[in-house]
């Protein structure tokens, strides 16, 4: 007989999100992203703070990069709703808790979280054995992409208007995928209807990254690999660029953690700041 699956979220996501709840515990007031409700998803073990990828004084940066993309992500989808686009699509949303933490602010929002099967059904699970209801407008969309190249179809299957306008936000992915996988998600995106918006991002390769983030980057390179899921594309700001222009994106703009450090960090007197080993694409579509 055999033995039966139990599905488990992909560790990147469990790390990602303690880490945005290590903000809350390590850091100073005021907090970048307030998300407490990713530790409670994931439960972690007694003293989990004391594991070496979660060092609160050494992974600072690092951690301070994955709470500033959130919330970056968090204000555009609330900027772009308010000017009239009301589907949100998460691509490899892992356990982004976006939807529990903003949507009854913003009533009408439709959110497509698509991911692989195994992560959105224990996802779905834990949500539910936490006492959160899964709204109508919560769509978990499973695809897996080893097997299953059209997560566009997927989409469709759950809800989503194809003749409607989205904003869409793919963000610590490109890294894991091929850039034959890279380019061919973003085929499926430019089919998107014409006034969708899109944010991605991509990782610098290391010679790109300052030398006071290096050794953090090979901590998270070594902890991929060792993971058993490898950083395999890294992307110069140009080549970024080409990409997007050979999909036929239209205006496209690059922003880096620095751009995000003066919206985010600007009126701060402790020194914090987010390590800049990503950087951020935004285009149009159509």
């Amino acid at each position: 007989m055999q033995a039966k699956h139990h599905p488990q979220p992909n560790q990147t996501a469990v790390r990602t999100a303690l880490w945005r709840a290590l903000h809350l515990q390590a850091d100073p007031l005021p907090h970048i992203l307030e998300d407490a409700i990713g530790i409670k998803l994931v439960s972690p073990e007694k003293d989990w703070e004391k594991q070496p990828d979660m060092d609160p004084d050494f992974t600072r940066r690092v951690r301070l990069a994955i709470v500033t993309r959130a919330r970056f992500m968090d204000d555009l989808a609330t900027t772009h709703f308010r000017a009239g686009i009301n589907q949100y699509i998460i691509l490899g949303s892992g356990l982004d808790t976006f939807a529990q933490r903003r949507s009854q602010q913003l009533d009408g929002l439709q959110i497509f979280e698509i991911d692989h099967p195994d992560t959105l059904t224990w996802k779905e699970q834990r949500l539910k054995e936490l006492g959160y209801t899964i709204p109508p407008s919560l769509h978990f969309v499973p695809v897996n992409f080893e097997e299953q190249k059209s997560w566009l179809k997927a989409l469709e299957k759950s809800g989503f208007d194809s003749t409607q306008p989205a904003f869409i936000a793919c963000t610590g992915v490109s890294m894991y995928l091929t850039q034959e996988a890279i380019l061919d998600t973003l085929k499926q995106i430019s089919r998107l209807a014409s006034g969708s918006k899109l944010v991605m991002t991509f990782m610098l390769p290391f010679n790109l990254i300052s030398k006071t983030d290096q050794p953090l980057q090979q901590i998270s390179i070594d902890g991929a690999k060792k993971s058993g899921t490898p950083f395999i594309s890294f992307f110069s700001p140009e080549e970024a660029i080409d990409l997007a222009n050979s999909c036929h994106l239209k205006e496209i703009q690059i922003a880096t953690y620095e751009d995000l450090e003066n919206i985010y960090f600007i009126d701060r007197s402790d020194n914090l700041s987010p390590a800049d080993g990503e950087i951020f694409l935004m285009a149009d579509i159509g």
